[in-house]
């Protein structure tokens, strides 16, 4: 069932170790690994300087503040945020956090409620990740265009070509060089831009 899935890294941030237990026994090893936690929001803090996580788990309150704020901080990242509040402060949190992308849930909650929403944010953590790779990918493209625009201008001051003559030029040395277009426009600024 978990073959060739990722496995995702879940990071615990709850002033008792009850919580971490539970999510121990309900998580698949095969699916969530490693479960990491801390006592507060100055330990995940530090903790993430140096690892990152697919989900966080925040269980309110934190030994050294609410963490309300800090959810909402990790919310700016890739991880998807589960805020676990007091039943008695559910609606007033839930309606703080929920534009900041926390998944706010009311304590105490059922074992099956809890596995359901660390599988939605799951599912969420991917649809984020897919979406910066695209994101990525755009931005390469971008970068493409313009130094290739670039070149292209170089090309029309220096050597007195059209557009279309210019754009001919990088794609065939692209083609003969077997080299991408890129590379090509970086040879020309580099020939022309001293």
């Amino acid at each position: 069932m978990t073959s060739g899935k990722p496995r995702h890294s879940v990071l615990i941030v709850s002033a008792s170790r009850q919580l971490y237990d539970c999510f121990k026994e309900i998580l698949p090893g095969g699916q969530y690994a490693p479960i990491a936690h801390v006592t507060s929001a100055s330990e995940a803090k530090r903790m993430l300087l140096s690892s990152e996580f697919d989900i966080i788990i925040v269980n309110t309150p934190l030994a050294d503040e609410f963490g309300v704020d800090f959810a909402t901080d990790l919310a700016d990242g890739l991880a998807g945020v589960l805020l676990l509040v007091k039943n008695d402060s559910y609606e007033q949190i839930s309606y703080q956090t929920e534009d900041s992308g926390v998944l706010t849930m009311a304590k105490p909650a059922h074992r099956q409620a809890l596995y359901a929403a660390v599988k939605l944010l799951t599912a969420m953590n991917a649809r984020l990740r897919k979406m910066e790779q695209k994101n990525k990918t755009l931005q390469e493209k971008m970068t493409d265009i313009r130094l290739i625009n670039r070149a292209k201008w170089l090309l029309i001051e220096n050597l007195g070509m059209s557009e279309k003559d210019a754009h001919y030029y990088i794609e065939k040395q692209a083609m003969d060089q077997r080299i991408s277009r890129r590379e090509i426009a970086g040879q020309i600024i580099f020939t022309y831009e001293k």
